[in-house]
């Protein structure tokens, strides 16, 4: 059975990532991309559909024992498990090497004190848990293949197979070390190379090392901070410089509930505010390939933007089905692919605008496609932006007039004519003054409920939405305004939970229904994140401080977070980790350091 999401640790090579449990088990591993079929796939269903265990050994009928102690190692994204059992204490490292060939998951088994019974239990299943693989010895190596895939089992440990299962029973003392590792490769082509464990872990370590030095962030949060910015780097595909949104599909957001997506894929939105984080933090490398992989997807094809696309730049992201998936604590269904991708959520043009211009103002090297794209998607915008759309939180009902998808389409033009402004771009600068004063006065009559001093989600509606939190942010309107106060305080009213956190939008009792889904979600991080940041904004600094606290203490023990907080349950929900989490809090901790809102 599947631990807690926050049970998990995330290990990764910035090409794919796996999910260890806090008992040793990889429930979680997709080769050899993120967006490939899962080998292992127990996280969203049962053992049989792939898990690979490594710790002491324990009772068939027993519960593998947790892990006493878990941490990355430093700054890293290694990571180092535990147990102390009654004949002594045992640590496993798991990691996974910076890619230079093929993608590895390496586990080395060490003695800490006394002689410690061990074991790993490797049950692999390709395509999402459905197809066992033939399993054989080549030239004294077990490899595991099935169609276009083969995975390469090398470990000095004796091995043996069992119900379709390859064990290896161990006794490990002081100073012994046993390395395990799993390769992929496809399966027409010759055996990767025998793995070296101990040289692959000394190069990650001074890989991550190196990474980390250059953030320029030194403030009092700077530990959450550089968990969040590795955890991001992790989520980055190295090869093209797509980050995906998080490594897992189907964690659901109602636990039993239908609410289960498929986040492996480069969502322009949460891309484009990584982006910003990574710029804000020193980390120029990373925003450069970003900007490289935007160029390459949109392409000569601005007008067709999708709010979504592969780590590669792909467009066709179909979704589909898992029926021999039961889902993570029986949430079904299980999907892979996903539907939005060709929705029409007009607030992505600002948020791509946004990180352009953070980019251009913080002096990455000018790109002249980069201004032509940024104009071209204005020009679109001009003729669309009174359109509805389906939005930031992309409902499944009808399209709407949403206020935030009004606001960012000003920001859209207002960045852009701060371009032309700085004499980097050609374009109408008085006609789209025009159109940014036409946007403005539009959202401010039409989004704005008068009786309540509130914006409203959309235009006629009374619900409230928690990215009306942004408005501030992005400079639509300041802080002291009214209307912004007035706002954020409806928010705290409405939309808060008993403990203080922030829902995205109603969904229960009269709203039940109002983005075309049935059932309820928890606590949506990153707008709990936005609210410490308007308190801060709107000078309430202790009180943004105190809510900022309480965030972090969501974290798991290893500092990572999944989408949202089910307040009822009191675990973490949705896919994970979740940049669209680790992002705002990046945000705030800087925005709490500069107003000196920290304790101690």
């Amino acid at each position: 059975m599947a631990g807690r999401i926050e049970d998990y640790a995330l290990i990764g090579d910035m090409q794919t990532a796996a999910l260890v449990c806090r008992d040793g088990t990889v429930d979680w591993l997709c080769l050899p991309r993120f967006d490939s079929h899962a080998i292992f796939a127990g996280l969203l269903g049962t053992e049989e559909h792939g898990f690979w265990r490594l710790g002491p050994a324990h009772a068939a009928d027993a519960q593998p024992p947790s892990a006493a102690r878990r941490t990355y190692r430093g700054d890293s994204l290694i990571l180092e498990s535990e147990w102390d059992t009654p004949r002594g204490t045992v640590r496993v490292t798991d990691f996974m090497p910076p890619r230079d060939g093929a993608p590895q998951l390496i586990r080395i088994v060490e003695g800490v004190t006394g002689r410690v019974p061990m074991r790993s239990a490797l049950r692999m299943r390709f395509s999402y848990g459905r197809v066992v693989p033939w399993v054989h010895k080549h030239d004294g190596r077990t490899v595991a293949v099935a169609g276009p895939d083969s995975v390469w089992f090398d470990t000095a440990a004796e091995t043996y197979g069992k119900a379709l299962t390859t064990y290896a029973d161990f006794t490990v003392a002081p100073g012994d070390r046993i390395a395990f590792t799993i390769s992929w490769e496809p399966s027409h082509k010759e055996p990767p190379g025998l793995p070296e464990p101990e040289q692959s872990l000394a190069a990650t370590e001074i890989f991550w090392r190196e990474w980390v030095e250059q953030c320029t962030y030194h403030g009092p949060y700077r530990e959450a901070v550089i968990r969040s910015l590795i955890t991001l780097k992790a989520l980055t595909y190295a090869p093209t410089g797509g980050i995906v949104a998080a490594p897992t599909t189907s964690l659901p957001e109602d636990i039993g509930g239908v609410r289960n997506w498929d986040y492996r894929y480069t969502w322009l939105r949460d891309a484009a505010i990584t982006l910003s984080s990574l710029l804000r933090t020193g980390y120029r490398d990373e925003a450069r390939a970003w900007r490289e992989w935007l160029l390459r997807a949109v392409a000569g094809d601005p007008e067709n933007l999708q709010i979504m696309y592969g780590i590669a730049g792909e467009r066709e992201l179909g979704e589909a089905e898992l029926d021999w998936l039961p889902g993570y604590e029986n949430s079904a269904p299980v999907r892979v692919g996903n539907g939005a991708a060709h929705q029409l959520q007009l607030d992505v043009y600002g948020e791509v605008t946004e990180a352009l211009h953070l980019a251009h103002m913080t002096g990455l090297a000018r790109s002249d496609y980069a201004s032509l794209l940024q104009l071209k998607l204005i020009r679109y915008l001009e003729d669309h932006w009174d359109q509805p759309d389906e939005g930031i939180w992309e409902v499944r009902g009808p399209r709407r007039h949403f206020v935030h998808s009004k606001v960012m389409a000003w920001v859209a033009v207002d960045r852009t004519i701060k371009l032309i402004e700085s004499g980097d771009a050609d374009g109408p600068l008085e006609r789209w003054r025009e159109l940014r004063d036409d946007i403005h006065r539009d959202v401010c009559e039409k989004g704005y409920d008068k009786e309540r001093n509130t914006f409203t989600q959309s235009y006629g509606s009374k619900e409230l939405d928690a990215s009306l939190l942004l408005i501030p942010q992005m400079g639509f309107l300041p802080p002291d305004d009214k209307r912004v106060i007035g706002t954020i305080e409806a928010i705290q009213r409405e939309l808060s939970t008993p403990d203080g956190f922030i829902l995205r939008y109603p969904t229960e009792g009269e709203h039940e229904g109002v983005d075309g889904l049935p059932g309820d979600e928890g606590a949506f991080l990153a707008c709990s994140f936005w609210m410490a940041d308007d308190l801060a904004m709107i000078g309430r600094v202790d009180e943004a401080r105190k809510l900022f606290e309480k965030l972090l203490a969501l974290r798991n023990d290893l500092g990572l977070l999944a989408e949202e907080w089910d307040p009822r349950g009191k675990r973490q929900v949705g896919n994970f980790p979740q940049a669209f989490s680790h992002v705002p809090l990046i945000d705030t901790a800087l925005r709490l350091t500069a107003s000196g809102a920290y304790g101690g």
